[in-house]
């Protein structure tokens, strides 16, 4: 039997925090170990360490989000793909200012193929942050284009990416994907805890392109039973001023909730999900609650509308606050129509967003840049 595949993996971790970046790693980083892949996960942290197959970086910066390197860390990084003896480097971007541009010819150097996730969020309207994510597209391409595959989630972010000038034979389209057995409907006593007879719900950062001050002014408007209820789950910098202004009875923001199954259960327990997005790459949060079998709604940018479109409601960004109260109104008034689209989601995520397929895909990129290497992961 052949040598297992050897992957340095440089990704994001944080104990602090929880988000798609950190989930991406984490479930990626686990699903591969899981098939026989020997992975080096290599991320920053407050503090320098080194396992057997981890190592934490010393950042500059207190958020994972965004990140300046040690000066040490190109060297430390060339280190370990000596050292270890890599088939293969995947990077999830953006992983530093300092690494995010140089990799490519630092793999290259030492004879080794590298692959980038590029998870930055895009929308095609004109806006604010369609100029903003046009900016960083621009930014990154001349980049990406040296990279030996580029992963991303749809059609619209590849064509955006031969636009800027990344050949189209180096983009691979591989949605996020989740792990359908964990994430799914199930019973939970959130619900009963939070006295709520129907739970609207979001998780996510709650940060200004998140527009959940919209989703939270749009619920308040929508004529329901007091015993029709709010959460917002998860925190940001948007989070303490929405919760002084609109806190209360109906409206419960949690916080951000680290524990795993914890944020399963609050999934299991909503009837609806909103995700009322200004801004995205495809959202992890929307697909876990799809997967959950939640009614979900969102706006339709990025990659959410193609994998909501048909199995959820799909709202346009230009007109939100209307559509927003009407989606709501109508979910809350009729059970039938959301248990339909519920059902609609979980379908949907199990045949197109599953992590089991997504890993299969990403091993076979995996195996065509380094053939001889790692026949044994399956």
């Amino acid at each position: 039997m052949s040598e297992p595949l050897r992957i340095a993996w440089l990704g994001h971790q944080s104990g602090r925090a929880g988000d798609g970046l950190l989930t991406y790693s984490r479930e990626i980083v686990a699903g591969l170990r899981a098939r026989g892949v020997k992975v080096f996960f290599v991320h920053h942290g407050a503090l320098a360490a080194v396992t057997d197959d981890t190592l934490t970086l010393r950042s500059l910066t207190g958020s994972h989000r965004y990140i300046i390197s040690s000066p040490r860390t190109k060297r430390i990084i060339t280190d370990l793909l000596r050292r270890e003896q890599v088939d293969l480097v995947h990077v999830s971007l953006s992983f530093s200012t300092l690494i995010d541009f140089g990799l490519p010819e630092l793999c290259h150097e030492l004879g080794l193929p590298v692959v980038a996730t590029f998870h930055v969020p895009y929308d095609s309207r004109f806006s604010l942050w369609q100029g903003i994510s046009s900016a960083v597209y621009r930014l990154y391409a001349q980049s990406l284009a040296s990279f030996d595959r580029v992963i991303i989630f749809s059609e619209q972010q590849k064509s955006l990416l031969e636009n800027y000038g990344v050949p189209a034979a180096n983009v691979a389209i591989i949605p996020n994907g989740v792990d359908v057995d964990k994430y799914a409907p199930g019973s939970s006593a959130f619900k009963q805890t939070s006295q709520a007879s129907t739970l609207v719900g979001y998780l996510g950062r709650v940060d200004p392109e998140k527009n959940v001050d919209v989703l939270v002014r749009a619920f308040q408007d929508v004529d329901a039973a007091e015993d029709v209820k709010l959460v917002v789950v998860g925190s940001g910098s948007e989070r303490r001023r929405l919760e002084r202004r609109y806190g209360s009875r109906r409206i419960i923001f949690t916080g951000q909730v680290l524990d795993e199954a914890e944020r399963i259960a609050m999934l299991r327990a909503m009837d609806i999900f909103v995700l009322p997005s200004l801004v995205e790459g495809l959202s992890l949060s929307l697909l876990e609650a799809m997967a959950c079998g939640v009614a979900s709604v969102a706006t339709d940018v990025g990659s959410d509308g193609e994998a909501l479109q048909g199995a959820g409601m799909v709202v346009d960004p230009r007109d939100l606050d209307g559509q927003l109260r009407l989606a709501l109104r109508t979910l809350i008034e009729f059970p039938d129509f959301r248990a339909e689209l519920g059902r609609r989601a979980r379908a949907r995520v199990v045949e197109r967003y599953g992590l089991s397929d997504n890993l299969d895909r990403l091993l076979a990129i995996y195996r065509e840049l380094r053939p001889a290497a790692g026949a044994a992961a399956s």
